[in-house]
């Protein structure tokens, strides 16, 4: 393939090796630009943007981050995603990069395999946001001529967002799921709860594909504790506490129905019924309904599969732990629901299943 076809990538590193290193992973795949220091990557970007940045942190004169804050300031570079690849590798350091804007950060000594499949990963996201411009473009214009139309118009761009809240939170899942069926499986159990609460057909349709982002924000939680495999110590916690509120920004604000929904549920997931989850320590129905039933359904399915800080429960181990919690973590009443349809929790349960990671429900017991 040509470079004229090839997706272009800035690599910005002010150490020659570094620069060879990540050469020589992606130069077969993709068209590779160069700086070696803040001020020449952002005159590269202003006379050519690239369609992803690979930038360090530490540089003489303007380090990572102030290139990144600029970058993220100008409307005309905001959209490229950026992932810092640093030696920096404390909570800090991380959580500073994702609060300037940065895409994804990857610490040295890097692995190849994770650097093609980030950069993978972030392009594909960027060509799905490419693809929404551009059809909510079109559809505007096709608005503007009929009210028939606006009324299709509407049906497909709703639609669109259905799809891109699949992807983005099955993207998301990959990142502490090997397969990405948890938002699967968690989108089906929250509409059979849906349903059994009384929410209409539709409302729990949407419910399925909204609770699908429930861990979007996770995208800003540092491997070194999203994937850890022992308890979080109270400063990694913290770090971990924010995801939610980091998820409801990176859905912001929308008109669509499904979108409004998803925000409620990536705010709502973590909040108990006793008040003390997070972030914002609701109580009772003062969570909204849409977070209460998502709540029991990511935490059923968490407990039932196999994640790196635990091994999986069974779906009888886990009912029980639903109905214990009961007026506690989760909705009394919704509670009862979800152990009431034990049968149906089984036949997603199964259907979804992860089957590589899929426990023998008979035999494995909480750890």
């Amino acid at each position: 393939m040509s470079d004229a076809k090839k997706s272009s990538l800035l690599v910005v590193d002010d150490t020659p090796d570094n620069i060879s290193v990540l050469r020589g992973i992606l130069g077969a795949d993709y068209a590779i630009k160069i700086a070696n220091c803040g001020e020449l990557a952002l005159e590269i970007v202003a006379e050519q943007p690239p369609d992803l940045i690979l930038l360090d942190v530490m540089m003489p004169g303007m380090s990572g981050h102030e290139v990144c804050r600029q970058l993220k300031e100008n409307a005309a570079t905001r959209h490229i995603p950026i992932i810092f690849v640093t030696a920096l590798g404390d909570a800090e350091d991380e959580t500073l990069g994702f609060e300037l804007g940065a895409a994804d950060y990857i610490t040295k000594p890097i692995k190849a395999s994770i650097v093609r499949a980030r950069v993978q990963a972030h392009l594909a996201l960027t060509d799905q946001r490419r693809y929404l411009e551009q059809l909510v473009a079109e559809r505007t214009s096709e608005l503007e001529r009929s009210n028939q139309q606006l009324e299709n118009s509407n049906r497909q761009l709703e639609q669109t967002h259905i799809v891109m809240l699949q992807q983005l939170g099955r993207a998301a899942d990959y990142r502490d799921n090997d397969t990405g069926k948890h938002v699967v499986r968690v989108g089906n159990f929250s509409k059979l709860l849906g349903l059994a609460s009384g929410l209409p057909e539709p409302q729990a349709e949407l419910l399925m594909y909204a609770s699908m982002m429930h861990d979007i924000g996770k995208i800003g939680v540092p491997d070194h504790i999203l994937l850890k495999p022992g308890k979080l110590t109270e400063e990694e916690f913290e770090v971990m506490k924010r995801h939610p509120i980091i998820g409801a920004e990176i859905i912001g604000e929308h008109d669509a129905e499904v979108m409004q929904m998803a925000k409620q549920i990536a705010l709502g997931h973590h909040e108990k019924w006793n008040g003390k989850g997070y972030p914002r320590g609701l109580s009772g129905e003062s969570i909204p309904l849409v977070g209460r039933i998502v709540a029991i359904a990511d935490v059923f399915d968490a407990l039932t599969c196999i994640r790196p800080y635990k091994r999986a429960w069974s779906i009888e181990s886990a009912l029980e732990l639903i109905e214990k919690e009961a007026g506690q973590h989760f909705d009394p009443e919704l509670s009862k629901l979800f152990l009431g349809m034990e049968t149906e929790v089984r036949r997603i349960a199964t259907k979804y299943s992860d089957a590589a990671n899929t426990a023998n429900e008979n035999n494995v017991k909480p750890s």
